[in-house]
């Protein structure tokens, strides 16, 4: 049996989880979303508390199983606090910029970058050098934090580039000077 996937979801208080065939319907004070549930895998709401079960042990079935407990707590907690990623910009003459709903980075390129937020994100910037990425859709925060990073990736001599808050960029030693 999974770990994971027998373990019940509590519905916290002011959260409405609907199951619908397949649909599975988490509105909250924050938002709503939604998910689709793969073949095998039954949802069941009883007495405030959401059961995920599997019919057999096949591969696919139990694989399955924690993804979906996963996938709905993820959802519970997306639209009762939200989640958000922060990015730290590092470099000389590197910043961020916010510019309506859009934000724009000096990265050092011969333009500036515009990047716009997709539907259910807010960027926030705190500073010239710090970004927040925020939203109910765990998978859409991630998304687009890393979408901003691909734009500069941390490079290992300098360290400059946008990174994720609190990360560790390996460095590496240049050439040796004669």
């Amino acid at each position: 049996m999974s770990r994971i996937g027998r373990l019940p979801i509590d519905i916290p208080s002011g959260v409405d989880v609907k199951v619908d065939g397949r649909a599975v319907t988490v509105k909250g004070p924050k938002g709503e979303l939604a998910l689709t549930v793969a073949q095998p895998i039954e949802v069941k709401v009883e007495d405030n508390q959401v059961l995920v079960t599997r019919p057999d042990d096949e591969r696919e079935s139990r694989s399955l199983h924690g993804l979906t407990r996963t996938l709905i707590a993820n959802n519970i907690i997306g639209v009762t606090q939200g989640y958000s990623k922060g990015l730290e910009i590092v470099g000389t003459g590197y910043r961020v910029a916010q510019k309506g709903s859009a934000v724009e980075f000096a990265l050092g390129f011969s333009h500036p970058v515009t990047v716009e937020a997709p539907a259910g994100i807010t960027l926030t910037v705190e500073g010239n050098n710090k970004l927040t990425v925020a939203g109910i859709d765990k998978q859409a925060v991630g998304e687009t934090a890393a979408n901003i990073r691909k734009i500069k990736k941390p490079e290992p001599y300098k360290g400059k580039g946008i990174r994720y808050a609190g990360e560790v960029v390996r460095r590496k030693a240049g050439k040796a000077g004669k």
